[in-house]
């Protein structure tokens, strides 16, 4: 194929003898240690519930040579790297010999406390920069890295004096299946990324399957479409030799033409079923069949096998010619999954595990005595010395502190806003955000903001008018300057502070991900701000799972939400995000009803994310015009707002009925409120501006109870002074079960009122109506709890 994208690497660059030397003892050691921690969880460690531990031998084995080479010669300090899933072994095995690593830690693999399955920032001690377990997510949130590596040098938030970073991912083949690789390919490639490296272990085998053949030749056109450089790295050293010796070409052809699954079975089955092949398909090539007629069956298995991304020295020496420049590179690296080990090229290998009798026989082979099995140096033939100062070169040997900080972004009293009797809170959160915009504070300079094209349809418009769209390449908005009317100035600057995404939502949260990384990746602090139909979050879900796992930091806007989107429809009104809200670790809900309670919430969430103890935010809004109280919070009220709910309407006596609501429901529920007084029925509303952080509140009290600790949660408080017979309405634009939780926590009765089926357009009266969302509705409730009771 012809593609000047693609090529093979030249051999430039070099690598010592006695680096070389060490390197490959390096590649024995961490072979041997990613293989041991493995059967040492799944065979010695006593098994507590005969729960089958695993680990991934094989698909660790096949990535050794690449992150050796990385991690001990080609990295420094400021790259970032996503290491595949599988490969945590190896991983955990090279930050042990960086003195990163505990021996406690990696016995104690895939066990509570202990090494993790996967590389994580938050559960691993080691030095892990990104967190993978879901695949494909790891290598595409390198993209969106660099981006904000890019970003953060535009705007002068870096010492200038420091290096780029390169983004690197080592992915598994199998990984290029996942949807969202494409997604964050096609951005990065709008957002001109730079200084990022994919490396794909391309072992040509999956979890159940072998690969389809010639698969590597649509990810070279993909890639260099994409405006990617493209590293083919098929031959190791032994096979590249061939090619300068008479009929050792054809061989080389075999190899190529070979089928993917022929190839496994052969790497499976060793020199005999090598010989057997090609003395068969090379029977009418008398130099070939002298070449192969002249190994030993050790050797002849060690050529056939030797692929590049096996071959310490082959990968190397690519890394090293492409670490001369910025541009995007993708390595397509051959090699054998579950190299070295008996498990090599088996189609079952991906789950399965060395036996006693095997890991013995692979011990006796590295040299490594018995009780020695942990030990550093065991089995090296380099000095020990040699071996130390060689490490200590490495950007991550120990003690090498590459988590940063940088200063909170000081956040004022109050955020300024135009205020209406009639309003929405997507309308205000558009009027605030426009107002920070035109301040030269801290908080207005560090916030950015990211939209999957529906910054206009979620308010942004203003923000983006005045702090333009973000990219390196500068570009005037054509419309503006041909003077065409419209209300948005969409001038693209690298001063700009707002990433115009394509609508893909995996790649939003991917962002926000990137960017909530950059205190502790980069140094410096930011804010940022994510839009989105709230609806849409169901879309990118397993991505926003994903940043937050990782403890990233950001502000998730959700609007329009609910069938209050009415003319809109079903497939645009939202259900189940505030139970996505309620059960999403490491990410806070609020759903307000008022602006004030928005002003409140944002201020609060500003602070909030940056604390120590704090997380990422998601606030729920409408586009729902509800008239606006005409108050003045003080700072209890406040503080009774972000502690997820407060009396809007509190009866002076006991209660009898208690409608609990959250959202845009405040209307009908205060029209139900009047009606039900009509008879003496004594009601009190409540109003839930965060029910997330309610039932977490319960949920800690309740565990404090356990712990001798005797306090109240803030639900129970509320509830304090009603009458015990007393029942919860409880009402949301959302599912019905959303607030139920509360009648268990306070011991009543309750009945909830929410959309449990897909919406429809239509206009508010016709949508409640028809979802028992209207006051009619609440009465009845009330009409039905108040004649069973009675």
């Amino acid at each position: 194929m012809n593609n000047k994208k693609l090529r093979n690497i030249s051999n430039s660059k070099k690598v010592s003898d006695n680096d070389l030397k060490i390197l490959k003892d390096i590649e024995k050691k961490v072979s041997w240690l990613s293989a041991w921690m493995i059967h040492n969880a799944n065979n010695i460690r006593k098994s507590e519930d005969g729960l089958k531990v695993g680990g991934h031998q094989a698909s660790s084995a096949s990535i050794v040579s690449i992150m050796v080479a990385l991690y001990f010669k080609v990295l420094q300090s400021e790259d970032r790297v996503a290491v595949k899933p599988h490969a945590a072994p190896v991983f955990h095995s090279i930050q042990y010999l960086l003195g990163n690593q505990t021996k406690e830690k990696l016995d104690n693999f895939r066990g509570f406390g202990g090494a993790q399955s996967y590389p994580s920032r938050t559960k691993d001690t080691d030095d892990v920069d990104y967190s993978t377990g879901s695949v494909g997510l790891g290598g595409a949130i390198t993209i969106f890295g660099s981006l904000m590596q890019d970003y953060l040098y535009k705007h002068n938030f870096i010492n200038k004096q420091n290096k780029f970073g390169k983004m690197v991912a080592l992915l598994g083949d199998a990984e290029l299946d996942e949807g969202n690789i494409y997604e964050a390919l096609l951005e990065g490639a709008k957002q001109n990324v730079r200084n990022c490296w994919w490396v794909i272990d391309y072992n040509r085998q999956s979890l159940d399957a072998v690969v389809a053949d010639e698969l590597h030749l649509k990810i070279d056109e993909l890639f260099a479409s994409m405006g990617w450089r493209v590293v083919i790295l098929k031959y190791g050293k032994k096979l590249q030799r061939l090619s300068k010796i008479k009929g050792g070409n054809k061989i080389l052809n075999w190899i190529d033409n070979c089928p993917n699954d022929l190839y496994s079975a052969l790497s499976y089955v060793g020199s005999k079923g090598w010989r057997e092949h090609l003395n068969n398909d090379l029977k009418n090539d008398k130099d070939a069949l002298k070449i192969i007629n002249a190994l030993s069956d050790s050797e002849l298995n060690d050529t056939m096998s030797n692929l590049a991304g096996n071959d310490v020295e082959a990968v190397l020496e690519a890394f090293m010619e492409a670490d001369s420049d910025d541009v995007p590179t993708c390595f397509i690296a051959y090699t054998t999954k579950g190299f070295g080990l008996p498990l090599a090229g088996h189609k079952d290998n991906h789950a399965g595990l060395m036996n006693n009798e095997q890991m013995e026989v692979y011990k006796s082979e590295l040299n490594i005595a018995n009780g020695d099995e942990w030990d550093h140096y065991a089995g090296i033939e380099s000095s020990k010395k040699d071996l130390i100062k060689f490490l200590s070169k490495s950007s991550f040997y120990k003690n090498n502190n590459r988590t940063y900080s940088d200063h909170k972004i000081k956040i004022p009293e109050k955020l300024k806003f135009k205020g209406g009797n009639l309003s929405n809170t997507q309308e205000v959160f558009g009027r605030i955000i426009n107002e920070i915009g035109k301040e030269s504070s801290d908080l207005s300079n560090r916030i950015v903001t990211f939209s999957p094209d529906v910054t206009v349809s979620t308010s942004l418009g203003g923000w983006v008018n005045q702090k333009q769209i973000y990219n390196r390449v500068k570009k005037t908005d054509i419309f503006h300057d041909e003077k065409v009317v419209s209300a948005q100035k969409w001038h693209v600057s690298p001063d700009g502070q707002h990433f115009e995404l394509g609508i893909a939502e995996n790649n939003l949260f991917l962002a926000l991900g990137a960017a909530g990384l950059s205190k502790k990746m980069f140094g410096s602090s930011l804010i940022p701000i994510g839009t989105i139909y709230d609806t849409f979050i169901s879309r990118g879900l397993d991505a926003l799972n994903y940043a937050v796992y990782q403890d990233a930091r950001f502000l998730l806007i959700a609007t329009p939400s609910g069938i209050s989107l009415g003319p809109e429809g079903g497939a645009h009104q939202s259900i189940i995000t505030p139970l996505i809200g309620i059960g999403q670790p490491s990410l806070l809900m609020f759903e307000p009803t008022y602006a004030d309670e928005l002003e409140v919430i944002l201020r609060y969430s500003f602070s909030f994310m940056q604390e120590e103890n704090g997380s990422s935010v998601y606030i729920r809004l409408s586009t729902r015009n509800i008239t606006q109280l005409q108050r003045t919070l003080n700072t209890s009220l406040e503080n009774e707002i972000l502690s997820g709910g407060y009396w809007l309407e509190k009866s002076e006596k006991p209660s009898d009925i208690i409608i609990v609501f959250s959202g845009v429901m405040a209307p009908e529920v205060l029209e139900a409120a009047e009606i039900i007084k009509e008879d003496e029925i004594n009601v009190s509303v409540l109003s839930i501006t965060s029910n997330d952080r309610l039932y977490k509140n319960w949920k800690q009290s309740h565990k404090n109870k356990s712990s001798g600790v005797n306090n109240k949660s803030r639900i129970e408080q509320l509830f304090e002074a009603s009458n015990r017979d007393s029942v919860i309405i409880s009402i949301n634009d959302a599912h019905s079960s959303t607030l139920t939780w509360i009648g268990g926590a306070v011991g009543k009765k309750i009945i909830s009122l929410g959309v449990d089926e897909f919406g429809q357009s239509g206009n508010l009266k016709d949508l409640y109506e028809n979802y028992s969302l209207n006051a009619e509705a609440i009465v009845d409730a009330c009409a039905q709890v108040l004649t069973n009771n009675n």
